[in-house]
Protein backbone atom coordinates (compact mmCIF):
# COMPACT_ATOMS: atom_id res chain seq x y z
CA UNK A 1 0.00 0.00 0.00
CA UNK A 2 1.66 3.41 -0.93
CA UNK A 3 1.66 6.63 1.09
CA UNK A 4 -1.34 8.33 -0.72
CA UNK A 5 -3.23 5.03 0.17
CA UNK A 6 -2.24 5.54 3.74
CA UNK A 7 -3.27 9.27 3.96
CA UNK A 8 -6.86 8.07 2.41
CA UNK A 9 -7.25 5.35 5.18
CA UNK A 10 -6.23 8.00 7.92
CA UNK A 11 -8.85 10.79 6.07
CA UNK A 12 -11.45 8.27 5.65
CA UNK A 13 -11.30 6.62 9.25
CA UNK A 14 -10.94 9.94 10.64
CA UNK A 15 -14.44 11.04 9.75
CA UNK A 16 -16.06 7.56 10.39
CA UNK A 17 -15.42 8.10 14.06
CA UNK A 18 -15.60 11.74 13.97
CA UNK A 19 -19.02 10.91 13.53
CA UNK A 20 -19.75 8.46 16.09
CA UNK A 21 -18.37 9.49 19.34
CA UNK A 22 -18.26 7.28 22.09
CA UNK A 23 -17.42 8.32 25.88
CA UNK A 24 -15.36 6.54 28.09
CA UNK A 25 -15.87 2.59 28.59
CA UNK A 26 -18.86 3.02 26.11
CA UNK A 27 -16.84 2.59 22.72
CA UNK A 28 -18.37 -0.61 21.78
CA UNK A 29 -18.97 0.49 18.64
CA UNK A 30 -15.45 1.99 18.64
CA UNK A 31 -13.65 -1.03 19.62
CA UNK A 32 -15.70 -2.97 17.37
CA UNK A 33 -14.71 -1.58 14.78
CA UNK A 34 -11.21 -0.83 15.02
CA UNK A 35 -11.00 -5.05 16.20
CA UNK A 36 -12.60 -6.17 12.98
CA UNK A 37 -10.22 -4.20 10.62
CA UNK A 38 -7.21 -5.33 12.68
CA UNK A 39 -8.35 -9.00 12.61
CA UNK A 40 -8.73 -8.58 9.13
CA UNK A 41 -5.06 -7.93 8.58
CA UNK A 42 -4.04 -10.60 10.63
CA UNK A 43 -3.41 -9.05 14.15
CA UNK A 44 -3.79 -11.27 17.14
CA UNK A 45 -7.24 -9.51 19.40
CA UNK A 46 -7.64 -9.13 23.01
CA UNK A 47 -10.97 -7.59 24.10
CA UNK A 48 -12.73 -6.93 26.98
CA UNK A 49 -11.06 -8.44 29.95
CA UNK A 50 -8.47 -9.91 27.95
CA UNK A 51 -7.64 -6.37 27.47
CA UNK A 52 -7.83 -4.72 30.56
CA UNK A 53 -8.00 -5.71 34.50
CA UNK A 54 -11.87 -4.67 35.45
CA UNK A 55 -11.08 -3.77 38.86
CA UNK A 56 -8.28 -0.84 37.73
CA UNK A 57 -10.75 0.83 36.17
CA UNK A 58 -12.40 4.09 37.35
CA UNK A 59 -15.51 5.97 36.83
CA UNK A 60 -17.19 3.19 35.19
CA UNK A 61 -20.67 4.35 34.01
CA UNK A 62 -23.80 3.47 35.82
CA UNK A 63 -24.92 -0.38 34.72
CA UNK A 64 -28.00 1.57 33.49
CA UNK A 65 -26.27 3.78 31.05
CA UNK A 66 -23.95 1.06 30.15
CA UNK A 67 -26.33 -1.38 29.25
CA UNK A 68 -28.18 1.32 27.18
CA UNK A 69 -25.16 1.61 24.96
CA UNK A 70 -25.03 -1.90 24.53
CA UNK A 71 -28.37 -2.33 23.46
CA UNK A 72 -27.16 0.30 20.67
CA UNK A 73 -24.53 -1.16 19.89
CA UNK A 74 -26.02 -4.24 19.14
CA UNK A 75 -28.70 -2.48 17.37
CA UNK A 76 -26.25 -0.77 15.30
CA UNK A 77 -24.41 -4.01 14.04
CA UNK A 78 -21.97 -5.13 17.09
CA UNK A 79 -22.19 -8.65 16.93
CA UNK A 80 -23.07 -10.83 20.01
CA UNK A 81 -20.06 -12.48 20.61
CA UNK A 82 -18.01 -9.23 20.53
CA UNK A 83 -20.78 -7.81 23.12
CA UNK A 84 -20.53 -10.76 24.93
CA UNK A 85 -16.32 -9.63 25.63
CA UNK A 86 -16.51 -5.81 26.13
CA UNK A 87 -20.51 -5.86 28.11
CA UNK A 88 -19.95 -4.18 31.58
CA UNK A 89 -17.70 -1.34 30.07
CA UNK A 90 -14.92 -3.38 29.15
CA UNK A 91 -14.10 -1.42 26.03
CA UNK A 92 -10.81 -0.91 24.17
CA UNK A 93 -8.76 -3.26 22.02
CA UNK A 94 -4.82 -4.99 22.14
CA UNK A 95 -3.76 -5.98 18.98
CA UNK A 96 -0.52 -7.87 18.86
CA UNK A 97 1.90 -9.23 16.16
CA UNK A 98 5.02 -11.00 15.83
CA UNK A 99 7.08 -10.80 12.54
CA UNK A 100 8.71 -14.28 13.78
CA UNK A 101 12.01 -12.63 13.57
CA UNK A 102 14.25 -12.05 16.65
CA UNK A 103 13.80 -7.95 17.24
CA UNK A 104 12.83 -5.23 19.73
CA UNK A 105 9.11 -5.51 21.34
CA UNK A 106 7.54 -1.99 20.38
CA UNK A 107 4.00 -0.55 22.09
CA UNK A 108 2.23 1.88 20.89
CA UNK A 109 -0.70 3.52 22.57
CA UNK A 110 -3.99 5.34 20.48
CA UNK A 111 -6.80 6.76 22.86
CA UNK A 112 -10.34 6.30 21.51
CA UNK A 113 -12.90 7.95 23.94
CA UNK A 114 -14.79 11.49 23.18
CA UNK A 115 -16.06 13.54 25.71
CA UNK A 116 -19.74 14.66 26.63
CA UNK A 117 -19.31 18.11 24.84
CA UNK A 118 -22.11 19.47 22.15
CA UNK A 119 -20.12 20.04 18.75
CA UNK A 120 -20.98 23.38 16.73
CA UNK A 121 -23.01 23.27 13.92
CA UNK A 122 -21.69 27.13 12.99
CA UNK A 123 -21.18 27.32 9.08
CA UNK A 124 -17.33 27.67 9.55
CA UNK A 125 -16.75 24.01 11.44
CA UNK A 126 -15.27 21.98 8.89
CA UNK A 127 -16.88 18.68 10.05
CA UNK A 128 -20.22 20.39 10.04
CA UNK A 129 -19.09 21.80 6.64
CA UNK A 130 -18.48 18.67 5.23
CA UNK A 131 -21.37 16.56 6.91
CA UNK A 132 -18.97 14.68 9.17
CA UNK A 133 -19.81 15.82 12.48
CA UNK A 134 -20.95 14.04 15.60
CA UNK A 135 -23.95 12.46 14.95
CA UNK A 136 -24.22 11.48 18.33
CA UNK A 137 -25.95 14.13 20.74
CA UNK A 138 -24.20 15.37 23.50
CA UNK A 139 -20.96 14.14 22.40
CA UNK A 140 -18.11 14.88 20.50
CA UNK A 141 -14.35 14.12 19.27
CA UNK A 142 -13.37 17.18 20.88
CA UNK A 143 -9.39 16.65 21.75
CA UNK A 144 -8.21 14.45 18.61
CA UNK A 145 -8.53 11.32 19.31
CA UNK A 146 -10.63 10.38 16.60
CA UNK A 147 -7.32 11.35 14.60
CA UNK A 148 -5.45 9.26 17.21
CA UNK A 149 -7.39 6.13 16.40
CA UNK A 150 -7.46 6.72 12.51
CA UNK A 151 -3.44 6.85 12.50
CA UNK A 152 -3.51 3.92 15.02
CA UNK A 153 -5.36 2.11 12.19
CA UNK A 154 -3.20 3.06 9.62
CA UNK A 155 -0.21 1.73 11.85
CA UNK A 156 -1.18 -1.54 11.84
CA UNK A 157 -1.49 -1.39 7.95
CA UNK A 158 1.92 -0.29 7.53
CA UNK A 159 3.06 -3.21 10.11
CA UNK A 160 1.01 -5.70 8.25
CA UNK A 161 2.07 -4.72 4.88
CA UNK A 162 5.99 -4.51 5.47
CA UNK A 163 5.82 -7.78 7.73
CA UNK A 164 8.59 -9.60 5.64
CA UNK A 165 11.21 -6.41 6.17
CA UNK A 166 10.38 -6.23 10.02
CA UNK A 167 11.46 -8.08 12.67
CA UNK A 168 10.34 -8.23 16.26
CA UNK A 169 6.98 -7.69 17.85
CA UNK A 170 4.48 -4.85 17.95
CA UNK A 171 1.81 -4.50 20.68
CA UNK A 172 -1.04 -1.66 19.71
CA UNK A 173 -3.03 -0.46 22.39
CA UNK A 174 -6.13 0.95 21.24
CA UNK A 175 -7.12 2.42 25.21
CA UNK A 176 -10.67 3.85 26.35
CA UNK A 177 -11.67 6.38 29.01
CA UNK A 178 -8.42 8.48 28.51
CA UNK A 179 -10.44 11.86 29.88
CA UNK A 180 -10.93 11.79 33.26
CA UNK A 181 -7.48 9.43 33.38
CA UNK A 182 -9.78 6.15 33.62
CA UNK A 183 -8.26 4.05 31.18
CA UNK A 184 -4.56 3.70 30.98
CA UNK A 185 -4.19 2.07 34.53
CA UNK A 186 -6.61 -0.78 33.50
CA UNK A 187 -4.27 -1.88 30.57
CA UNK A 188 -1.20 -1.91 32.47
CA UNK A 189 -2.16 -3.37 35.21
CA UNK A 190 -3.45 -6.49 32.68
CA UNK A 191 0.37 -6.79 32.02
CA UNK A 192 0.73 -5.29 28.32
CA UNK A 193 3.67 -2.88 29.14
CA UNK A 194 6.25 -5.70 30.75
CA UNK A 195 8.80 -6.81 28.83
CA UNK A 196 8.50 -3.64 25.91
CA UNK A 197 11.69 -2.29 24.86
CA UNK A 198 10.35 0.85 23.27
CA UNK A 199 7.09 2.51 24.12
CA UNK A 200 6.00 5.28 21.92
CA UNK A 201 1.97 7.46 21.69
CA UNK A 202 1.60 10.97 21.10
CA UNK A 203 -0.83 13.84 20.58
CA UNK A 204 -2.19 15.92 18.12
CA UNK A 205 -2.34 19.97 19.20
CA UNK A 206 -1.95 20.46 22.36
CA UNK A 207 -0.21 23.21 21.27
CA UNK A 208 -0.94 25.39 17.75
CA UNK A 209 2.42 24.63 16.14
CA UNK A 210 2.42 24.75 12.25
CA UNK A 211 1.56 20.80 10.54
CA UNK A 212 5.55 18.89 9.91
CA UNK A 213 6.47 20.17 13.55
CA UNK A 214 6.73 17.40 16.02
CA UNK A 215 7.87 17.35 19.33
CA UNK A 216 9.71 14.11 20.64
CA UNK A 217 9.04 14.95 24.49
CA UNK A 218 6.97 16.84 26.62
CA UNK A 219 7.30 17.83 29.74
CA UNK A 220 4.89 19.59 32.48
CA UNK A 221 2.32 17.00 32.88
CA UNK A 222 0.98 16.98 36.49
CA UNK A 223 -0.09 14.09 38.61
CA UNK A 224 -3.85 14.00 39.17
CA UNK A 225 -6.86 12.73 41.08
CA UNK A 226 -10.64 12.76 39.97
CA UNK A 227 -13.25 12.61 42.77
CA UNK A 228 -17.10 12.21 42.70
CA UNK A 229 -18.24 13.59 45.97
CA UNK A 230 -21.82 13.51 47.62
CA UNK A 231 -23.36 15.10 50.88
CA UNK A 232 -26.70 13.59 52.02
CA UNK A 233 -28.76 15.06 54.55
CA UNK A 234 -32.35 15.71 55.08
CA UNK A 235 -35.11 17.46 53.75
CA UNK A 236 -37.52 19.76 55.79
CA UNK A 237 -40.17 22.51 55.02
CA UNK A 238 -37.90 25.83 55.39
CA UNK A 239 -40.55 27.67 56.47
CA UNK A 240 -42.48 25.49 59.04
CA UNK A 241 -39.45 23.45 60.15
CA UNK A 242 -36.11 24.34 59.44
CA UNK A 243 -34.50 23.12 62.14
CA UNK A 244 -35.70 19.69 61.57
CA UNK A 245 -33.30 19.56 57.94
CA UNK A 246 -29.78 19.20 57.79
CA UNK A 247 -28.72 21.07 55.00
CA UNK A 248 -26.24 19.37 51.68
CA UNK A 249 -26.48 22.41 49.62
CA UNK A 250 -24.84 24.50 51.86
CA UNK A 251 -22.21 21.52 52.57
CA UNK A 252 -21.36 21.57 49.21
CA UNK A 253 -21.44 25.27 48.49
CA UNK A 254 -19.07 25.51 51.32
CA UNK A 255 -16.92 23.18 50.35
CA UNK A 256 -16.93 24.02 46.48
CA UNK A 257 -15.01 27.86 48.14
CA UNK A 258 -12.96 26.28 51.01
CA UNK A 259 -11.17 24.03 48.70
CA UNK A 260 -9.62 27.50 46.96
CA UNK A 261 -8.46 27.95 50.09
CA UNK A 262 -5.98 24.82 50.13
CA UNK A 263 -2.24 26.23 50.17
CA UNK A 264 -0.19 26.58 46.73
CA UNK A 265 2.78 23.82 47.52
CA UNK A 266 6.50 25.95 47.20
CA UNK A 267 7.75 22.76 45.68
CA UNK A 268 6.24 23.07 42.80
CA UNK A 269 2.86 23.75 40.74
CA UNK A 270 -0.79 22.80 42.38
CA UNK A 271 -4.11 22.70 41.00
CA UNK A 272 -7.73 21.99 42.21
CA UNK A 273 -10.82 22.62 40.43
CA UNK A 274 -14.30 22.25 41.23
CA UNK A 275 -16.13 21.94 37.88
CA UNK A 276 -19.46 20.78 38.85
CA UNK A 277 -22.04 21.81 41.83
CA UNK A 278 -25.50 20.70 41.53
CA UNK A 279 -27.41 20.91 45.00
CA UNK A 280 -31.64 21.47 45.85
CA UNK A 281 -34.97 20.52 45.07
CA UNK A 282 -36.79 23.82 45.45
CA UNK A 283 -36.39 26.84 46.89
CA UNK A 284 -38.47 26.08 49.50
CA UNK A 285 -37.11 22.66 50.48
CA UNK A 286 -33.93 22.53 52.66
CA UNK A 287 -32.10 20.31 50.22
CA UNK A 288 -31.31 16.50 51.58
CA UNK A 289 -28.43 16.01 48.94
CA UNK A 290 -25.19 18.13 47.22
CA UNK A 291 -22.73 16.75 44.57
CA UNK A 292 -19.91 17.89 43.67
CA UNK A 293 -17.06 16.70 41.01
CA UNK A 294 -13.49 18.02 41.27
CA UNK A 295 -9.97 17.41 40.34
CA UNK A 296 -6.23 18.42 42.18
CA UNK A 297 -3.16 17.85 40.66
CA UNK A 298 0.34 18.40 41.43
CA UNK A 299 3.54 18.80 39.98
CA UNK A 300 4.82 15.67 41.49
CA UNK A 301 3.48 12.76 43.53
CA UNK A 302 4.16 14.40 46.57
CA UNK A 303 2.59 17.31 45.52
CA UNK A 304 -0.71 15.80 44.75
CA UNK A 305 -0.44 13.90 47.47
CA UNK A 306 -0.78 17.28 49.49
CA UNK A 307 -3.06 18.46 47.69
CA UNK A 308 -4.98 15.26 47.72
CA UNK A 309 -5.13 14.74 51.19
CA UNK A 310 -6.14 18.02 52.13
CA UNK A 311 -9.02 18.23 49.76
CA UNK A 312 -10.11 15.17 51.43
CA UNK A 313 -9.83 16.10 54.71
CA UNK A 314 -11.63 19.42 53.74
CA UNK A 315 -14.26 17.86 52.21
CA UNK A 316 -14.83 15.74 55.28
CA UNK A 317 -14.75 18.30 57.54
CA UNK A 318 -17.27 20.04 56.20
CA UNK A 319 -19.78 17.30 55.81
CA UNK A 320 -19.09 17.13 59.79
CA UNK A 321 -19.66 20.39 60.13
CA UNK A 322 -23.18 20.80 58.90
CA UNK A 323 -23.96 17.23 59.67
CA UNK A 324 -24.23 15.75 56.75
CA UNK A 325 -23.49 12.41 55.71
CA UNK A 326 -20.48 12.34 53.34
CA UNK A 327 -19.36 10.01 50.06
CA UNK A 328 -16.02 10.29 48.67
CA UNK A 329 -15.75 8.43 45.03
CA UNK A 330 -11.56 8.20 43.65
CA UNK A 331 -13.17 8.24 39.52
CA UNK A 332 -9.65 8.80 37.88
CA UNK A 333 -6.41 9.14 38.33
CA UNK A 334 -3.69 10.74 36.47
CA UNK A 335 0.77 10.54 37.24
CA UNK A 336 3.75 12.42 36.83
CA UNK A 337 6.05 10.75 34.30
CA UNK A 338 9.46 11.76 32.32
CA UNK A 339 10.58 10.91 28.91
CA UNK A 340 13.53 8.51 28.62
CA UNK A 341 16.19 10.49 26.66
CA UNK A 342 16.76 7.34 24.51
CA UNK A 343 13.76 7.85 23.32
CA UNK A 344 13.87 11.14 22.31
CA UNK A 345 17.07 10.53 20.39
CA UNK A 346 15.55 7.67 18.50
CA UNK A 347 12.71 9.90 17.64
CA UNK A 348 14.89 12.75 16.25
CA UNK A 349 17.38 10.22 14.47
CA UNK A 350 14.64 7.98 12.54
CA UNK A 351 12.72 11.03 11.65
CA UNK A 352 15.72 13.11 9.95
CA UNK A 353 15.32 13.53 6.00
CA UNK A 354 11.25 12.91 6.36
CA UNK A 355 9.27 14.17 3.66
CA UNK A 356 6.52 15.48 5.81
CA UNK A 357 8.15 16.48 9.20
CA UNK A 358 10.03 19.72 8.99
CA UNK A 359 10.96 20.10 12.15
CA UNK A 360 11.47 18.06 15.50
CA UNK A 361 12.11 19.67 18.83
CA UNK A 362 13.64 17.36 20.98
CA UNK A 363 11.00 18.93 24.03
CA UNK A 364 7.84 21.03 24.73
CA UNK A 365 6.69 22.15 27.72
CA UNK A 366 2.96 21.03 28.54
CA UNK A 367 0.38 21.40 31.04
CA UNK A 368 -2.77 19.46 31.73
CA UNK A 369 -2.91 15.56 32.99
CA UNK A 370 -2.02 12.30 31.02
CA UNK A 371 -2.86 8.91 31.89
CA UNK A 372 -0.56 7.02 29.41
CA UNK A 373 2.02 8.32 32.70
CA UNK A 374 1.16 5.06 33.60
CA UNK A 375 2.33 3.35 31.19
CA UNK A 376 5.42 5.35 30.37
CA UNK A 377 6.60 4.66 34.19
CA UNK A 378 5.73 1.37 33.72
CA UNK A 379 7.91 0.68 30.67
CA UNK A 380 10.60 2.76 32.35
CA UNK A 381 10.76 0.38 35.36
CA UNK A 382 11.02 -2.79 33.57
CA UNK A 383 14.05 -1.50 31.92
CA UNK A 384 12.59 0.24 28.43
CA UNK A 385 12.89 3.60 27.24
CA UNK A 386 9.34 5.65 26.42
CA UNK A 387 8.39 9.04 25.21
CA UNK A 388 4.81 11.23 24.56
CA UNK A 389 4.87 13.40 21.38
CA UNK A 390 3.14 16.04 20.02
CA UNK A 391 1.91 16.63 16.44
CA UNK A 392 1.97 20.17 15.45
CA UNK A 393 -1.63 21.61 13.55
CA UNK A 394 -3.07 25.11 13.64
CA UNK A 395 -5.82 25.36 16.66
CA UNK A 396 -8.72 28.10 15.82
CA UNK A 397 -10.09 26.68 19.08
CA UNK A 398 -8.42 24.87 21.94
CA UNK A 399 -9.07 21.20 23.38
CA UNK A 400 -12.88 20.22 24.73
CA UNK A 401 -14.57 22.95 22.89
CA UNK A 402 -17.28 22.49 20.29
CA UNK A 403 -15.58 24.46 17.76
CA UNK A 404 -12.22 22.03 18.03
CA UNK A 405 -11.02 21.09 15.31
CA UNK A 406 -7.61 20.12 13.33
CA UNK A 407 -5.96 20.42 10.12
CA UNK A 408 -5.88 16.58 8.67
CA UNK A 409 -2.77 16.89 7.06
CA UNK A 410 -1.04 16.45 10.57
CA UNK A 411 -2.55 12.91 10.11
CA UNK A 412 0.19 11.37 7.90
CA UNK A 413 2.83 13.42 9.48
CA UNK A 414 2.08 11.98 12.97
CA UNK A 415 1.56 8.28 10.91
CA UNK A 416 5.41 9.20 9.36
CA UNK A 417 6.56 9.41 12.41
CA UNK A 418 5.72 6.30 13.64
CA UNK A 419 6.59 4.51 11.00
CA UNK A 420 9.80 5.83 11.07
CA UNK A 421 10.09 4.64 14.59
CA UNK A 422 9.00 1.04 13.48
CA UNK A 423 11.35 1.02 10.75
CA UNK A 424 14.54 2.52 12.65
CA UNK A 425 14.04 -0.06 14.81
CA UNK A 426 12.47 -3.18 13.78
CA UNK A 427 13.96 -3.57 10.20
CA UNK A 428 15.81 -6.86 9.05
CA UNK A 429 18.86 -5.46 8.07
CA UNK A 430 19.35 -3.97 11.84
CA UNK A 431 19.66 -7.75 12.74
CA UNK A 432 23.15 -9.02 14.17
CA UNK A 433 23.83 -12.42 11.88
Amino acid sequence: MNEESLTTILKNWRRTFHQHPELGFLEYRTTFTIGKELESLGFTLHIGQDALRSESRKGVPSKQELEKHEAEAIEWGVEQSWMELMKGGHTGVVATWDTGKPGKHSAFRFDIDALPIHETHDSTHLPFQEGFHSRVDGAMHACGHDGHTAIGIALAHYIHNNNESLSGTFTLLFQPAEEGGRGAKAMTDNGWLQHVDEFYTGHIGIHSMPVGTIAASVEGFLASSKLNVTYKGRSAHAGMNPEEGKNALLAAATASTQLYTIPRHSAGASRINVGKLQAGAGRNVIADRGYLELETRGENAKIQDFVHTEATRMIQAVGDLYDVSTEIEEVGETSSFECSQEAVDAVQARCIGSSTIQEILPVTAVSGSEDASFMVNEVQQQGGIATYMLFGTPLAFGHHHPSFDFDEEVLPVALETYINIVKGGHTCAGLVK
